[in-house]
């Protein structure tokens, strides 16, 4: 599939790879034990991977409503990856903080 241009392209794959992320650790999450003290951390997954999947399918048709939603994607990114945090002995959760990061990173680039 051919985007607008490669940076375009770069992001949607990082937005589509945060959004199976999120997915992944949500699912995870849910299997957990202490699955109560996890609760926050869920919902968390869950409105970052829509974003990112909201986002993703914006630039793919090069919207021009995309660049208002870089924002909210860097703010919900960033707080999935402060909840995910908190979970320092689930490497689900590390993994997941860690993908966030680097999508709020590389959406603040297309700023």
């Amino acid at each position: 599939m051919k985007y607008k241009n490669q940076k375009s392209a770069e992001l949607i794959a990082i937005l589509n790879e945060c959004a199976a992320t999120c997915r992944f650790c949500s699912v995870a999450s849910l299997n957990e034990e202490t699955v109560k003290s996890m609760v926050s951390s869920i919902k968390s997954n869950l409105d970052c991977s829509e974003m990112c999947n909201l986002l993703a399918s914006y630039l793919s048709r090069s919207s021009a409503h995309a660049f208002h939603l870089l924002k909210e994607c860097i703010e919900i990114c960033e707080a999935c990856a402060t909840e995910c945090e908190k979970h320092p002995h689930m490497d689900h959760c590390q993994e997941c903080a860690e993908t966030c990061r680097k999508c709020a990173e590389a959406c603040k680039n297309a700023l």
